[in-house]
């Protein structure tokens, strides 16, 4: 079952919390231990119980101011239970018995280590990736996963894994989507994985790419040495391919601008000799019959 698959009855979900200005409390605060020492003072003994009662609320109420930063939040509860989130920025005041846990909201960027994976061919290569997430639901990423950003982590191999093994590393012919030539269409799938696999958590991740990808060192020399040979194979083929071509247009052309007329003994040497020119590495020394065409 994946991530996706939990029932919804097991999630949290990210509420707004009831929370005030921290400068209107603080306000609030400081006139009530003002009034409390100029009754203390002036006051008698009605006064003096007063000035215990506000200076006791405001030192009270002091106790439960906290500051939220930008990209920053503060999830809310009360002897355990979870009471909503505060995304406002500045200074915030909640009642001193309610305890506050912040979390960050911004951006992250982390590279995975590097990890040794099989291909859809068998090939053992090594994957890295680079993957930009953030927490979207704070009640998800606290209380729903033990450690939100070692979960990330865990995930982020899971899911090189798993695409890792779904392609093949290369192919000479391009006839299938690879990890080395399909950077974008496999980044893509890679995203749509992780935020699959994140959503549990309250996190989306808004980029993410393959950062290091390169066969096992095992086998990198011999499939290099496979590489060079289905390139040098391709090339040649290629180079047929044409050489065919020309040697029918010429042989046409020859034929309907009646330049010359060939038997099929002398056409058959004709397409030697151009197929030798044509697809020599080396370059090639004519030999010019002065003579006889025959």
């Amino acid at each position: 079952m994946s991530p996706a698959d939990t029932p919804a009855l097991n999630r949290s979900r990210e509420i707004p919390a009831n929370t005030q200005s921290g400068y209107v409390m603080l306000l609030v605060s400081l006139a009530l231990v003002v009034f409390a020492i100029f009754q203390f003072a002036v006051g008698g003994g009605l006064g003096v119980i007063l000035a215990i009662l506000c200076g006791t609320i405001g030192l009270l109420i002091l106790t439960g101011f906290y500051m939220i930063n930008p990209n920053e939040a503060a999830a809310i509860q009360l002897f355990g239970a979870y009471k909503g989130t505060d995304r406002t920025e500045g200074l915030r005041w909640v009642l001193p018995w309610l305890t506050r846990s912040k979390i960050a909201v911004r951006a992250n960027n982390v590279i995975s280590e590097k990890i040794k994976v099989n291909d859809a061919r068998g090939n053992p290569i090594e994957m890295a990736a680079q993957v930009v997430w953030r927490v979207t639901d704070t009640a998800q990423a606290l209380y729903d996963v033990d450690d939100y950003r070692e979960f990330v982590t865990a995930q982020m191999e899971a899911a090189v894994r798993s695409i890792g093994s779904r392609y093949p590393y290369d192919d000479i012919e391009h006839l299938e989507i690879t990890l080395r030539g399909n950077h974008e269409e496999v980044g893509a799938e890679l995203r749509l994985a992780l935020i699959e696999r994140l959503a549990v958590a309250g996190i989306t991740v808004d980029e993410c790419g393959l950062t290091h990808l390169a066969y096992a060192a095992e086998i990198a020399g011999a499939m290099l040495r496979r590489q060079q040979a289905e390139a040098v194979i391709a090339a040649r083929a290629k180079l047929v391919e044409g050489a065919v071509s020309m040697v029918e247009l010429a042989l046409t052309q020859l034929s309907e601008k009646d330049v010359v007329h060939l038997d099929d003994e002398r056409r058959a040497a004709m397409v030697s000799n151009l197929m030798v020119v044509l697809c020599s590495e080396r370059d090639t020394t004519p030999v010019v019959n002065a003579g006889s065409l025959y």
